[in-house]
Parts: C-alpha cells; structure tokens; sequence
C-alpha cells in the first residue's frame, strides 16, 4: 500500500504523523484481512496483535474488529478506501479485549453502526478502567473514554446484515472465550469469521468458560465451512480438523484439572503441573497457560 494519510489528533498523539493503509489480503470474494503475528501486546507492537479485516458487499462494506490501537484503526481504514469506493456502514466488535476494539474511533462517522454481542456493552463498562489506565504504560498509545464505543445494535441470538446482495449471519455465542463472543458467518462465500473462538499456533486464552468454550466448539465442529477465519492465526479451509489443537488442548485441561479437583489437590498443584507436555505446541505457552488453568480451576473447582 503506498498512499499515506497525515493525521493530527489529540486523541492519538500530540503531533502530527503519517499512518498507512494497513496490509491487507483477499482471502475469498469480497473478504480482505490484515494477518497479525503472534506477539505478547507491548510498548513495541502497541497490541496490534488480532487478526482484522473487512467484507465487501454491493452496498456497503462491514468491518471486523479495528485493531489494538487507534492508529492500526486509521490504518485499517485507510485500506478500506484503497481497496473499495463503497462505504463503510457497519464496524463488528468480535469481543470486548483491547486488540479487537482500540481501533473503534477511526470508524466513528455517520451512518456507520457499531455491532456487537448484548454482554459486550456492559463487558467495555467494567473493563474500561484498568484497560484505560494501563494503555500508555503497556502498549505506548493513548485512549481515553472515547475510545470505547459500545455497540449501536446488540446481538442477543443472531442477526443478519444485508450489506447489498451479500448477507452476513451474526451469531452471540454462550460464554466461551469471553462473555461476549461473536462470530460472522458471510453466506455468499461460506465463509465463518470466528474471531478468538480460534486460536491457531498462538495458544488459546480463557477469559470465559472453559466448558462452554469446548460446548460451543462441539456445536461448531459438526457443521461445514470452506473458509474459517481466526482471531490469531492463518484462515484455514479444513475445517474442522483445523480447530482439533485447540479442542484437545481445553479438553486436556479440563480433563487434569478434574482428576486433581477429585483427588483434594489445590490451585498451585495445578498449576505445576496440568498440561505442562502441550509447551511446545504453542507460542506464547509461558505467558497464557498457567492464567487458563487459574480460570479453568476455579471454574470446574464447583461443577456438579
């Protein structure tokens, strides 16, 4: 991309800078996403961590997620208007975490509308605080209230999107990787955007339930998709022997935390030891896999 669009906003930064248009791949007809790599979010990557991207439709085009900052949010924009004249009118939030939502700003505009799951309006109330407060520290960008922009329309069960002889079928899932997931199902393409449902080489992160994340992946399993996206990771078309790690890595948790739960163990066993012979299937295993077991735990500690 070789346009680039100056921009001056308090909101931003105190100066004057140059953003480009991000990177961006047709993966399907009408589907464009910006590939993230796997990274810790830090003050070097500014928690531009998340796969984002866009649909295309005869009338008007719908974004996924915006980025973790709200410079990648201009940026993603930027490829929007490099990539199509038809305009933006819907901005998909998958989920409340900041690598997905710090980007909002960009979009805001008239006759754009913010979707998102029914939870996701309260989940950005109850976060904003600590994600606020720790942003210049942790990821050198600066945002403020303004930045979190809740959802115009909430998603309950489903809805469907008719961006122009392409509709997109919204679904709020049950509490799985957060409380507020959402996926995108693009009818045109058979083509599902399941966002951080799917975690591909980048080791699954719990900030939900541990057993409705593998209900929902047993549900999603039996159907077929020619193309799946996910949050962090390559799309895949093998679906679903692409979200197999994933199944037996929750499953395998669940299954060792059990077995310790049963046996009077205690939250620090657990942690020295469930799942420990997955390290190597990772990336990022030392800085999520004893945070999934906390969760895990704590969940599983009072099932019936």
């Amino acid at each position: 991309m070789k346009s680039v669009l100056a921009v001056c906003s308090l909101l931003i930064s105190s100066s004057c800078f140059a953003v480009n248009a991000l990177s961006v791949s047709e993966i399907a007809p009408g589907i464009f996403m910006h590939q993230s790599q796997h990274h810790w979010p830090d003050r070097e990557n500014h928690g531009e961590i998340a796969n984002l991207g866009f649909i295309v439709g005869d009338r008007c085009v719908a974004v996924i997620d915006s980025g973790g900052s709200p410079q990648q949010g201009i940026a993603l924009k930027n490829a929007v208007k490099q990539t199509t004249s038809t305009p933006i009118c819907y901005v998909i939030n998958t989920h409340v975490h900041p690598d997905h939502i710090y980007g909002n700003l960009a979009f805001k505009a008239p006759g754009v509308k913010f979707v998102g799951h029914h939870k996701l309006a309260r989940a950005m109330a109850s976060r904003a605080p600590h994600y606020l407060s720790r942003a210049d520290e942790v990821l050198n960008i600066k945002v403020d209230q303004d930045n979190i922009i809740p959802p115009d329309i909430e998603v309950k069960d489903s809805l469907t999107l008719d961006l122009g002889n392409r509709r997109l079928l919204l679904t709020a899932h049950p509490t799985a990787h957060t409380d507020n997931d959402l996926s995108v199902y693009d009818q045109t393409t058979n083509s599902l955007w399941l966002a951080d449902l799917l975690f591909l080489e980048h080791i699954p992160v719990i900030d939900g339930s541990i057993k409705g994340w593998l209900s929902e992946l047993n549900r999603l399993e039996k159907n077929h998709y020619k193309l799946v996206i996910p949050g962090h990771g390559k799309p895949v078309t093998d679906w679903p022997a692409s979200m197999q790690a994933e199944k037996n890595y929750l499953s395998q948790l669940a299954s060792e935390i059990r077995v310790l739960i049963k046996n009077g163990k205690t939250l620090e066993q657990a942690v020295k030891t469930v799942g420990l012979d997955s390290k190597n299937h990772w990336q990022l295993f030392e800085q999520f896999h004893r945070k999934n077991i906390t969760i895990a735990f704590a969940e599983l500690e009072w099932e019936e």
